[in-house]
């Protein structure tokens, strides 16, 4: 999730209620759609919701739709089936 839409590709907007953060505090949530990095990957259902400090990215749900994660000590890799995003 994130709040900056000039990270979507593909942005429908809509009134979806609101989602739960991990301090049980509440926000809205404005849309959803996929975020890409040109012709290398595509990251679909990221919801768009109020302003929020950093991009949020489920490890799971990335691992969930086929991606590879792998944590360096400085940084994060992310592949998918053609190589690293």
């Amino acid at each position: 999730m994130t709040s900056d839409e000039s990270k979507f590709s593909n942005l429908e907007l809509n009134n979806e209620g609101l989602m739960t953060y991990g301090d049980n505090n509440k926000g809205k949530i404005f849309g959803n759609g996929i975020i890409s990095n040109g012709s290398l990957f595509n990251i679909k259902n990221v919801l768009l919701v109020e302003p929020l400090n950093h991009i949020l990215i489920s490890i799971s749900q990335l691992c969930d739709k086929g991606f590879n994660v792998v944590f360096k000590p400085c940084h994060c890799l992310i592949f998918d089936a053609y190589g690293p995003c």
